[in-house]
């Protein structure tokens, strides 16, 4: 990535979203060359597999399937199967993001229906400052739901989730939800651009 063309300086960020979002943040944690790290509604924790890196495994983050709920249309919630990463033996799962050397914004839907986003990002902030680590930049959205995609993608609030193959709900008010593409966007790329490229403003879309 160092050596791409469009990549100016000497570090890279990263953006992850739920799932790819714990990913980022090890991948922060352990590779050189990383220094900016966006997450949208992820965890903190290591999820649904053990991490292998060199002589290192950090293990998954339990869950309890038997606490999956069923809403009234017939969708999934995964928001209550997570076991709590700050309790014994789960707080191994916790990714050590206190190795890295930059900031954090982190993206919260406060109507996520898949992670608790908001309590997984102030976990971040306390690890980070009991680090001596600058406090991340938080930025939480009323009714918005899990899958907060670029502006003017369509908003949806399930959909069929590729690995259980069951139908999911996401959350989110459709109309607040849009809003918080458009604004989360914005936040994204002018974080990136403060931390990458030394700017404080950005273009706004002209859709």
């Amino acid at each position: 990535m160092l050596q791409h063309p469009k990549v100016k300086g000497l570090s890279v960020g990263l953006l992850g979203f739920s799932k790819g979002g714990d990913l980022c943040l090890s991948m922060a944690s352990f590779l050189k060359g990383i220094t900016t790290t966006v997450l949208i509604n992820a965890c903190v924790a290591n999820t649904v597999a053990p991490l292998h890196y060199k002589d290192m495994i950090i293990p998954n983050l339990g869950n309890d399937l038997g606490k999956l709920k069923i809403t009234e249309s017939g969708h999934f919630t995964f928001l209550d199967v997570w076991n709590n990463a700050l309790e014994e033996p789960n707080h191994l799962s916790l990714i050590p993001l206190e190795k890295t050397p930059g900031p954090f914004l982190f993206i919260v839907g406060m109507d996520d229906q898949s992670w608790k986003s908001e309590f997984y990002a102030h976990i971040a902030s306390e690890r980070l400052q009991a680090h001596g680590k600058e406090r991340p930049q938080i930025i939480c959205y009323p009714e918005t739901g899990n899958c907060i995609d670029p502006p003017y993608f369509p908003p949806f609030r399930a959909s069929v989730h590729a690995v259980v193959k069951k139908a999911v709900f996401y959350g989110g008010e459709p109309r607040a939800h849009s809003r918080a593409q458009v604004d989360a966007w914005q936040k994204i790329q002018i974080f990136f651009h403060k931390h990458l490229n030394g700017k404080k403003s950005v273009r706004h879309s002209k859709i």
